[in-house]
């Protein structure tokens, strides 16, 4: 019986196994190769590296990859002087903003390109040779700082919803930012008013004042509310001053004509649109305090808080609300 058993195992084992166990066995699984020296090589490639931008130059279009692009912009933005963790800061808000300019599409200023260097329109940018004769004796050592801001940083950006966001800085608060709509027109989430720990103390001009002779005053205003009103005594031009809650001047009416704090900076040349004014009349007077637009990453409050032992990322996180640091490979 037992050995019937064994005959009738074996038949249908011959019937319906024959493909498995004529089947060559399979391949054991083998452990990832971490340490070779090509997947070394693969470890140390650096993103940025890896991105390529089109670049207007002023007079042609260029292919730059952000390794190439970036240390330029670094350079152009913020003093080299500054400390290490601030500059890297400063890369990796300057790198998020390329991203999110390239994302949001081509400016018609240059259709070929996806980002300048005219700061003016997109970024500072200042190449080796120009800051060897700006940085004289200093040039070795401030631009391995540079070089080395965006090399440790490489790669990251700041991310809100999964998107790069838009990394506004400034050079210098009043003591506190600016939310996003108090310089333009909409909020954005992540570009809230915070404090900002910077004083006139570390900020050459944290302090400036602007004077103009009546007449002056009225041609530049004139030249741009040709309908305000401004004439007779100095004194009564310009009125009803309102400020926002991070102490910029919200609106204000000049010779008869409601207007936003951040038009009349623009009109009259102001470091920021946080100002007081005084109008007298052989004068009128405004005096301001900070630099910039105020919205997003003081620059000098980067330096100050780097200064006080705060690493880049506390850094961004603190100036851009509820964003993310990761590593952004453009496609």
């Amino acid at each position: 019986m037992k050995q019937a058993l064994t005959a009738g195992v074996a038949w249908v084992l011959l019937l319906f196994g024959g493909a498995w166990l004529l089947a060559p066995k399979p391949a054991q699984a083998q452990p990832e190769k971490t340490d070779t020296p090509t997947r070394q090589e693969e470890k140390n490639v650096l993103e940025d590296s890896q991105s390529v931008l089109q670049v207007y130059d002023g007079e042609k279009t260029v292919k730059m990859t952000m390794a190439e692009y970036l240390p330029g912009v670094v350079r152009g933005e913020m003093p080299a002087t500054f400390e290490e963790e601030a500059l890297k800061a400063q890369a990796v808000a300057e790198r998020t903003y390329i991203y999110y300019n390239i994302q949001g599409g081509r400016k018609r200023s240059h259709p070929d390109a996806d980002i300048c260097m005219d700061y003016r329109c997109c970024n500072a940018w200042v190449s080796e040779e120009r800051a060897k004769s700006n940085w004289g004796d200093n040039y070795e050592e401030y631009n391995r700082k540079i070089l080395q801001s965006v090399e440790e940083t490489d790669g990251q950006v700041m991310l809100y919803d999964g998107q790069p966001i838009l990394a506004a800085f400034h050079s210098s608060s009043a003591g506190v930012t600016a939310k996003s709509s108090d310089a333009w027109v909409s909020d954005r989430p992540y570009l809230v008013s915070v404090e900002s720990p910077e004083g006139a103390d570390a900020v050459p001009n944290y302090y400036s004042v602007n004077t103009f002779t009546p007449a002056e005053f009225r041609e530049k205003i004139l030249a741009a509310e040709p309908t305000a009103k401004l004439e007779g005594s100095p004194t009564g031009w310009v009125t009803d001053l309102q400020k926002n809650s991070s102490n910029r001047v919200e609106s204000v009416t000049i010779g008869g004509v409601p207007l936003r704090g951040t038009r009349v900076r623009s009109i009259l040349g102001l470091r920021s649109a946080c100002f007081t004014v005084e109008c007298t009349e052989s004068a009128i007077t405004f005096r301001v305090t900070g630099f910039g637009h105020g919205v997003g990453m003081s620059q000098y409050g980067a330096n100050t808080m780097a200064k006080e032992g705060k690493t880049w990322q506390e850094i961004l996180q603190w100036y851009y609300r509820g964003v993310s640091i990761e590593t952004w490979k453009q496609t």
